[in-house]
C-alpha cells in the first residue's frame, strides 16, 4: 500500500512539473454545474520520419590458426 502510494505521488509530481514547464496544457472546457466538467490536454507535438542513408560497415577477415602438431 505505501509502495502504491509512494508511486502516485511520484506521478502527481512528475505531471506537476511537466504543466510547469509548459509540456502539457489542460485547460477545462466546460464548467462545472450541473454535470461534470471536461478537461482537454494537449501534449507536445511529435514527428517520425525515415531518411535514405548509405552506410560503410568494415569488412572482417577471419583467419584460421594454423595446425599445431607435436
Amino acid at each position: 500500500m505505501r509502495a502504491f502510494l509512494v508511486l502516485i505521488g511520484i506521478v502527481l509530481l512528475l505531471a506537476a512539473g511537466a504543466m510547469a514547464m509548459g509540456w502539457i496544457s489542460i485547460d477545462q472546457t466546460r464548467p462545472a454545474v450541473v454535470q461534470a466538467p471536461t478537461f482537454r490536454a494537449e501534449g507536445p507535438k511529435v514527428s517520425v520520419g525515415t531518411t535514405q542513408k548509405t552506410v560503410e560497415v568494415p569488412t572482417v577477415s577471419v583467419q584460421k590458426p594454423t595446425e599445431n602438431t607435436q
